[in-house]
């Protein structure tokens, strides 16, 4: 094995005490006398971030110019999968655009250059789009794709910053990026280039959402996991309904209704009058109130009116909200058209307990 080369750096590095160790790979050794103080990090935080705001309004423009909106009408109507494709930072890039188009609906993938010269071309066709970042536009692992696709009629959306680039040359819809100046120290790692082609891919599938006229119904179906699943998750998702609901006719007696409360096991009863709510009761209540009353004695005696209920397309967040403010552990369940109108006899269709809520991870 060779011996490690090393290098020493003469100047304002030298005196902080780095040196080079190059043998196999390149170690960069720090002397632990340099220290870099909260302040100054904060601040190199606020110079990075400025750089990669940096962008006038008037460049920005012309990146959504009539070939965004094409590359936006290309897309939907797209009897394909659209394929993200990129290498490096730009690679990355396209990853994450292609996770976001599928997490909304829209079957997309990533396809790596290299391997897609290794037999992976064969995963598209024409009826895809092809969408290929490079912010240089001249990454020579692209040359390969780009002309399989344009032998084989794909259409490919090009996104970089070169003008007379490689890859704007040989796309149907070119996306020219402004040229933008890196944000760090050295002003040679992606930081400002990343994030505007970032910015193009976001602002390419906020438009998609858009057009489809995207809502969270839809969402909630792509995305059931998560902090987000259980933000659009509702109360019809989670609600017990049919026979696990506790009703109780108006004309039964305290003894058989806290046999179907003590058989549902919620805690609850749900009062109805031809099949309309119209009170509850607890298992509470009727522990107190059987001092006063036999066991034959009408349940409407004994029950709250006018009780408490949210619609089925209501949030389980906003559910769980109830609940706490009002120290209550379940809500009836009504239709929204009955919701709406706040109608004070209105058809259960399901009950939402506490414990459901809690159960789905809601806190």
């Amino acid at each position: 094995m060779a011996k490690p080369v090393k290098v020493a750096i003469n100047g304002a590095a030298g005196r902080m005490g780095r040196e080079l160790v190059i043998d196999q790979s390149i170690r960069l050794n720090v002397s632990s006398r340099i220290k870099i103080s909260k302040a100054k990090l904060r601040n190199i935080g606020k110079i990075v971030g400025k750089l990669i705001f940096q962008t006038p309004k008037s460049m920005v423009n012309k990146v959504f110019n009539k070939n965004f909106v094409k590359a936006v009408d290309i897309i939907h109507k797209a009897k394909g999968k659209v394929v993200c494709s990129g290498v490096g930072k730009s690679g990355l890039i396209a990853r994450k655009v292609s996770a976001s188009l599928s997490s909304v609906g829209i079957s997309s993938f990533f396809l790596d250059p290299n391997s897609a010269i290794h037999g992976d071309l064969g995963q598209i066709d024409k009826r895809d789009v092809l969408i290929v970042f490079s912010y240089s536009g001249n990454t020579s692992e692209l040359t390969t794709l780009l002309k399989y696709s344009n032998r084989f009629g794909i259409k490919v959306i090009g996104v970089a910053s070169g003008e007379k680039s490689l890859l704007i040359r040989a796309s149907d819809i070119p996306i020219i990026l402004p040229k933008v100046k890196e944000a760090d120290p050295i002003g040679m790692v992606p930081s400002s280039s990343t994030s505007i082609t970032l910015l193009f891919g976001d602002s390419l599938m906020s438009a998609l959402l858009a057009k489809q006229k995207f809502t969270k119904e839809r969402f909630k179906i792509f995305h059931p996991g998560g902090n987000i699943g259980k933000t659009l998750l509702l109360v019809k998702d989670i609600m017990l309904k049919g026979n696990k609901i506790p009703l109780i006719d108006f004309n039964n007696s305290i003894d058989k209704a806290l046999k179907i409360i003590s058989k549902k096991n919620l805690g609850i009863g749900v009062i109805t009058k031809k099949n309309n709510v119209i009170g509850i009761v607890t298992d509470g209540d009727i522990r107190r109130g059987s001092k006063n009353f036999s066991d034959k004695t009408k349940i409407t005696y004994l029950m709250t009116k006018r009780p408490m209920f949210i619609g089925e397309n209501t949030s389980a967040a906003k559910a769980l909200s109830i609940m706490s403010d009002k120290k209550i552990t379940s809500l009836i369940v009504s239709s929204d058209k009955d919701y709406k109108k706040r109608k004070s006899m209105f058809k259960p269709i399901g009950i939402v307990h506490i414990h459901s809520l809690l159960n789905y991870g809601m806190k």
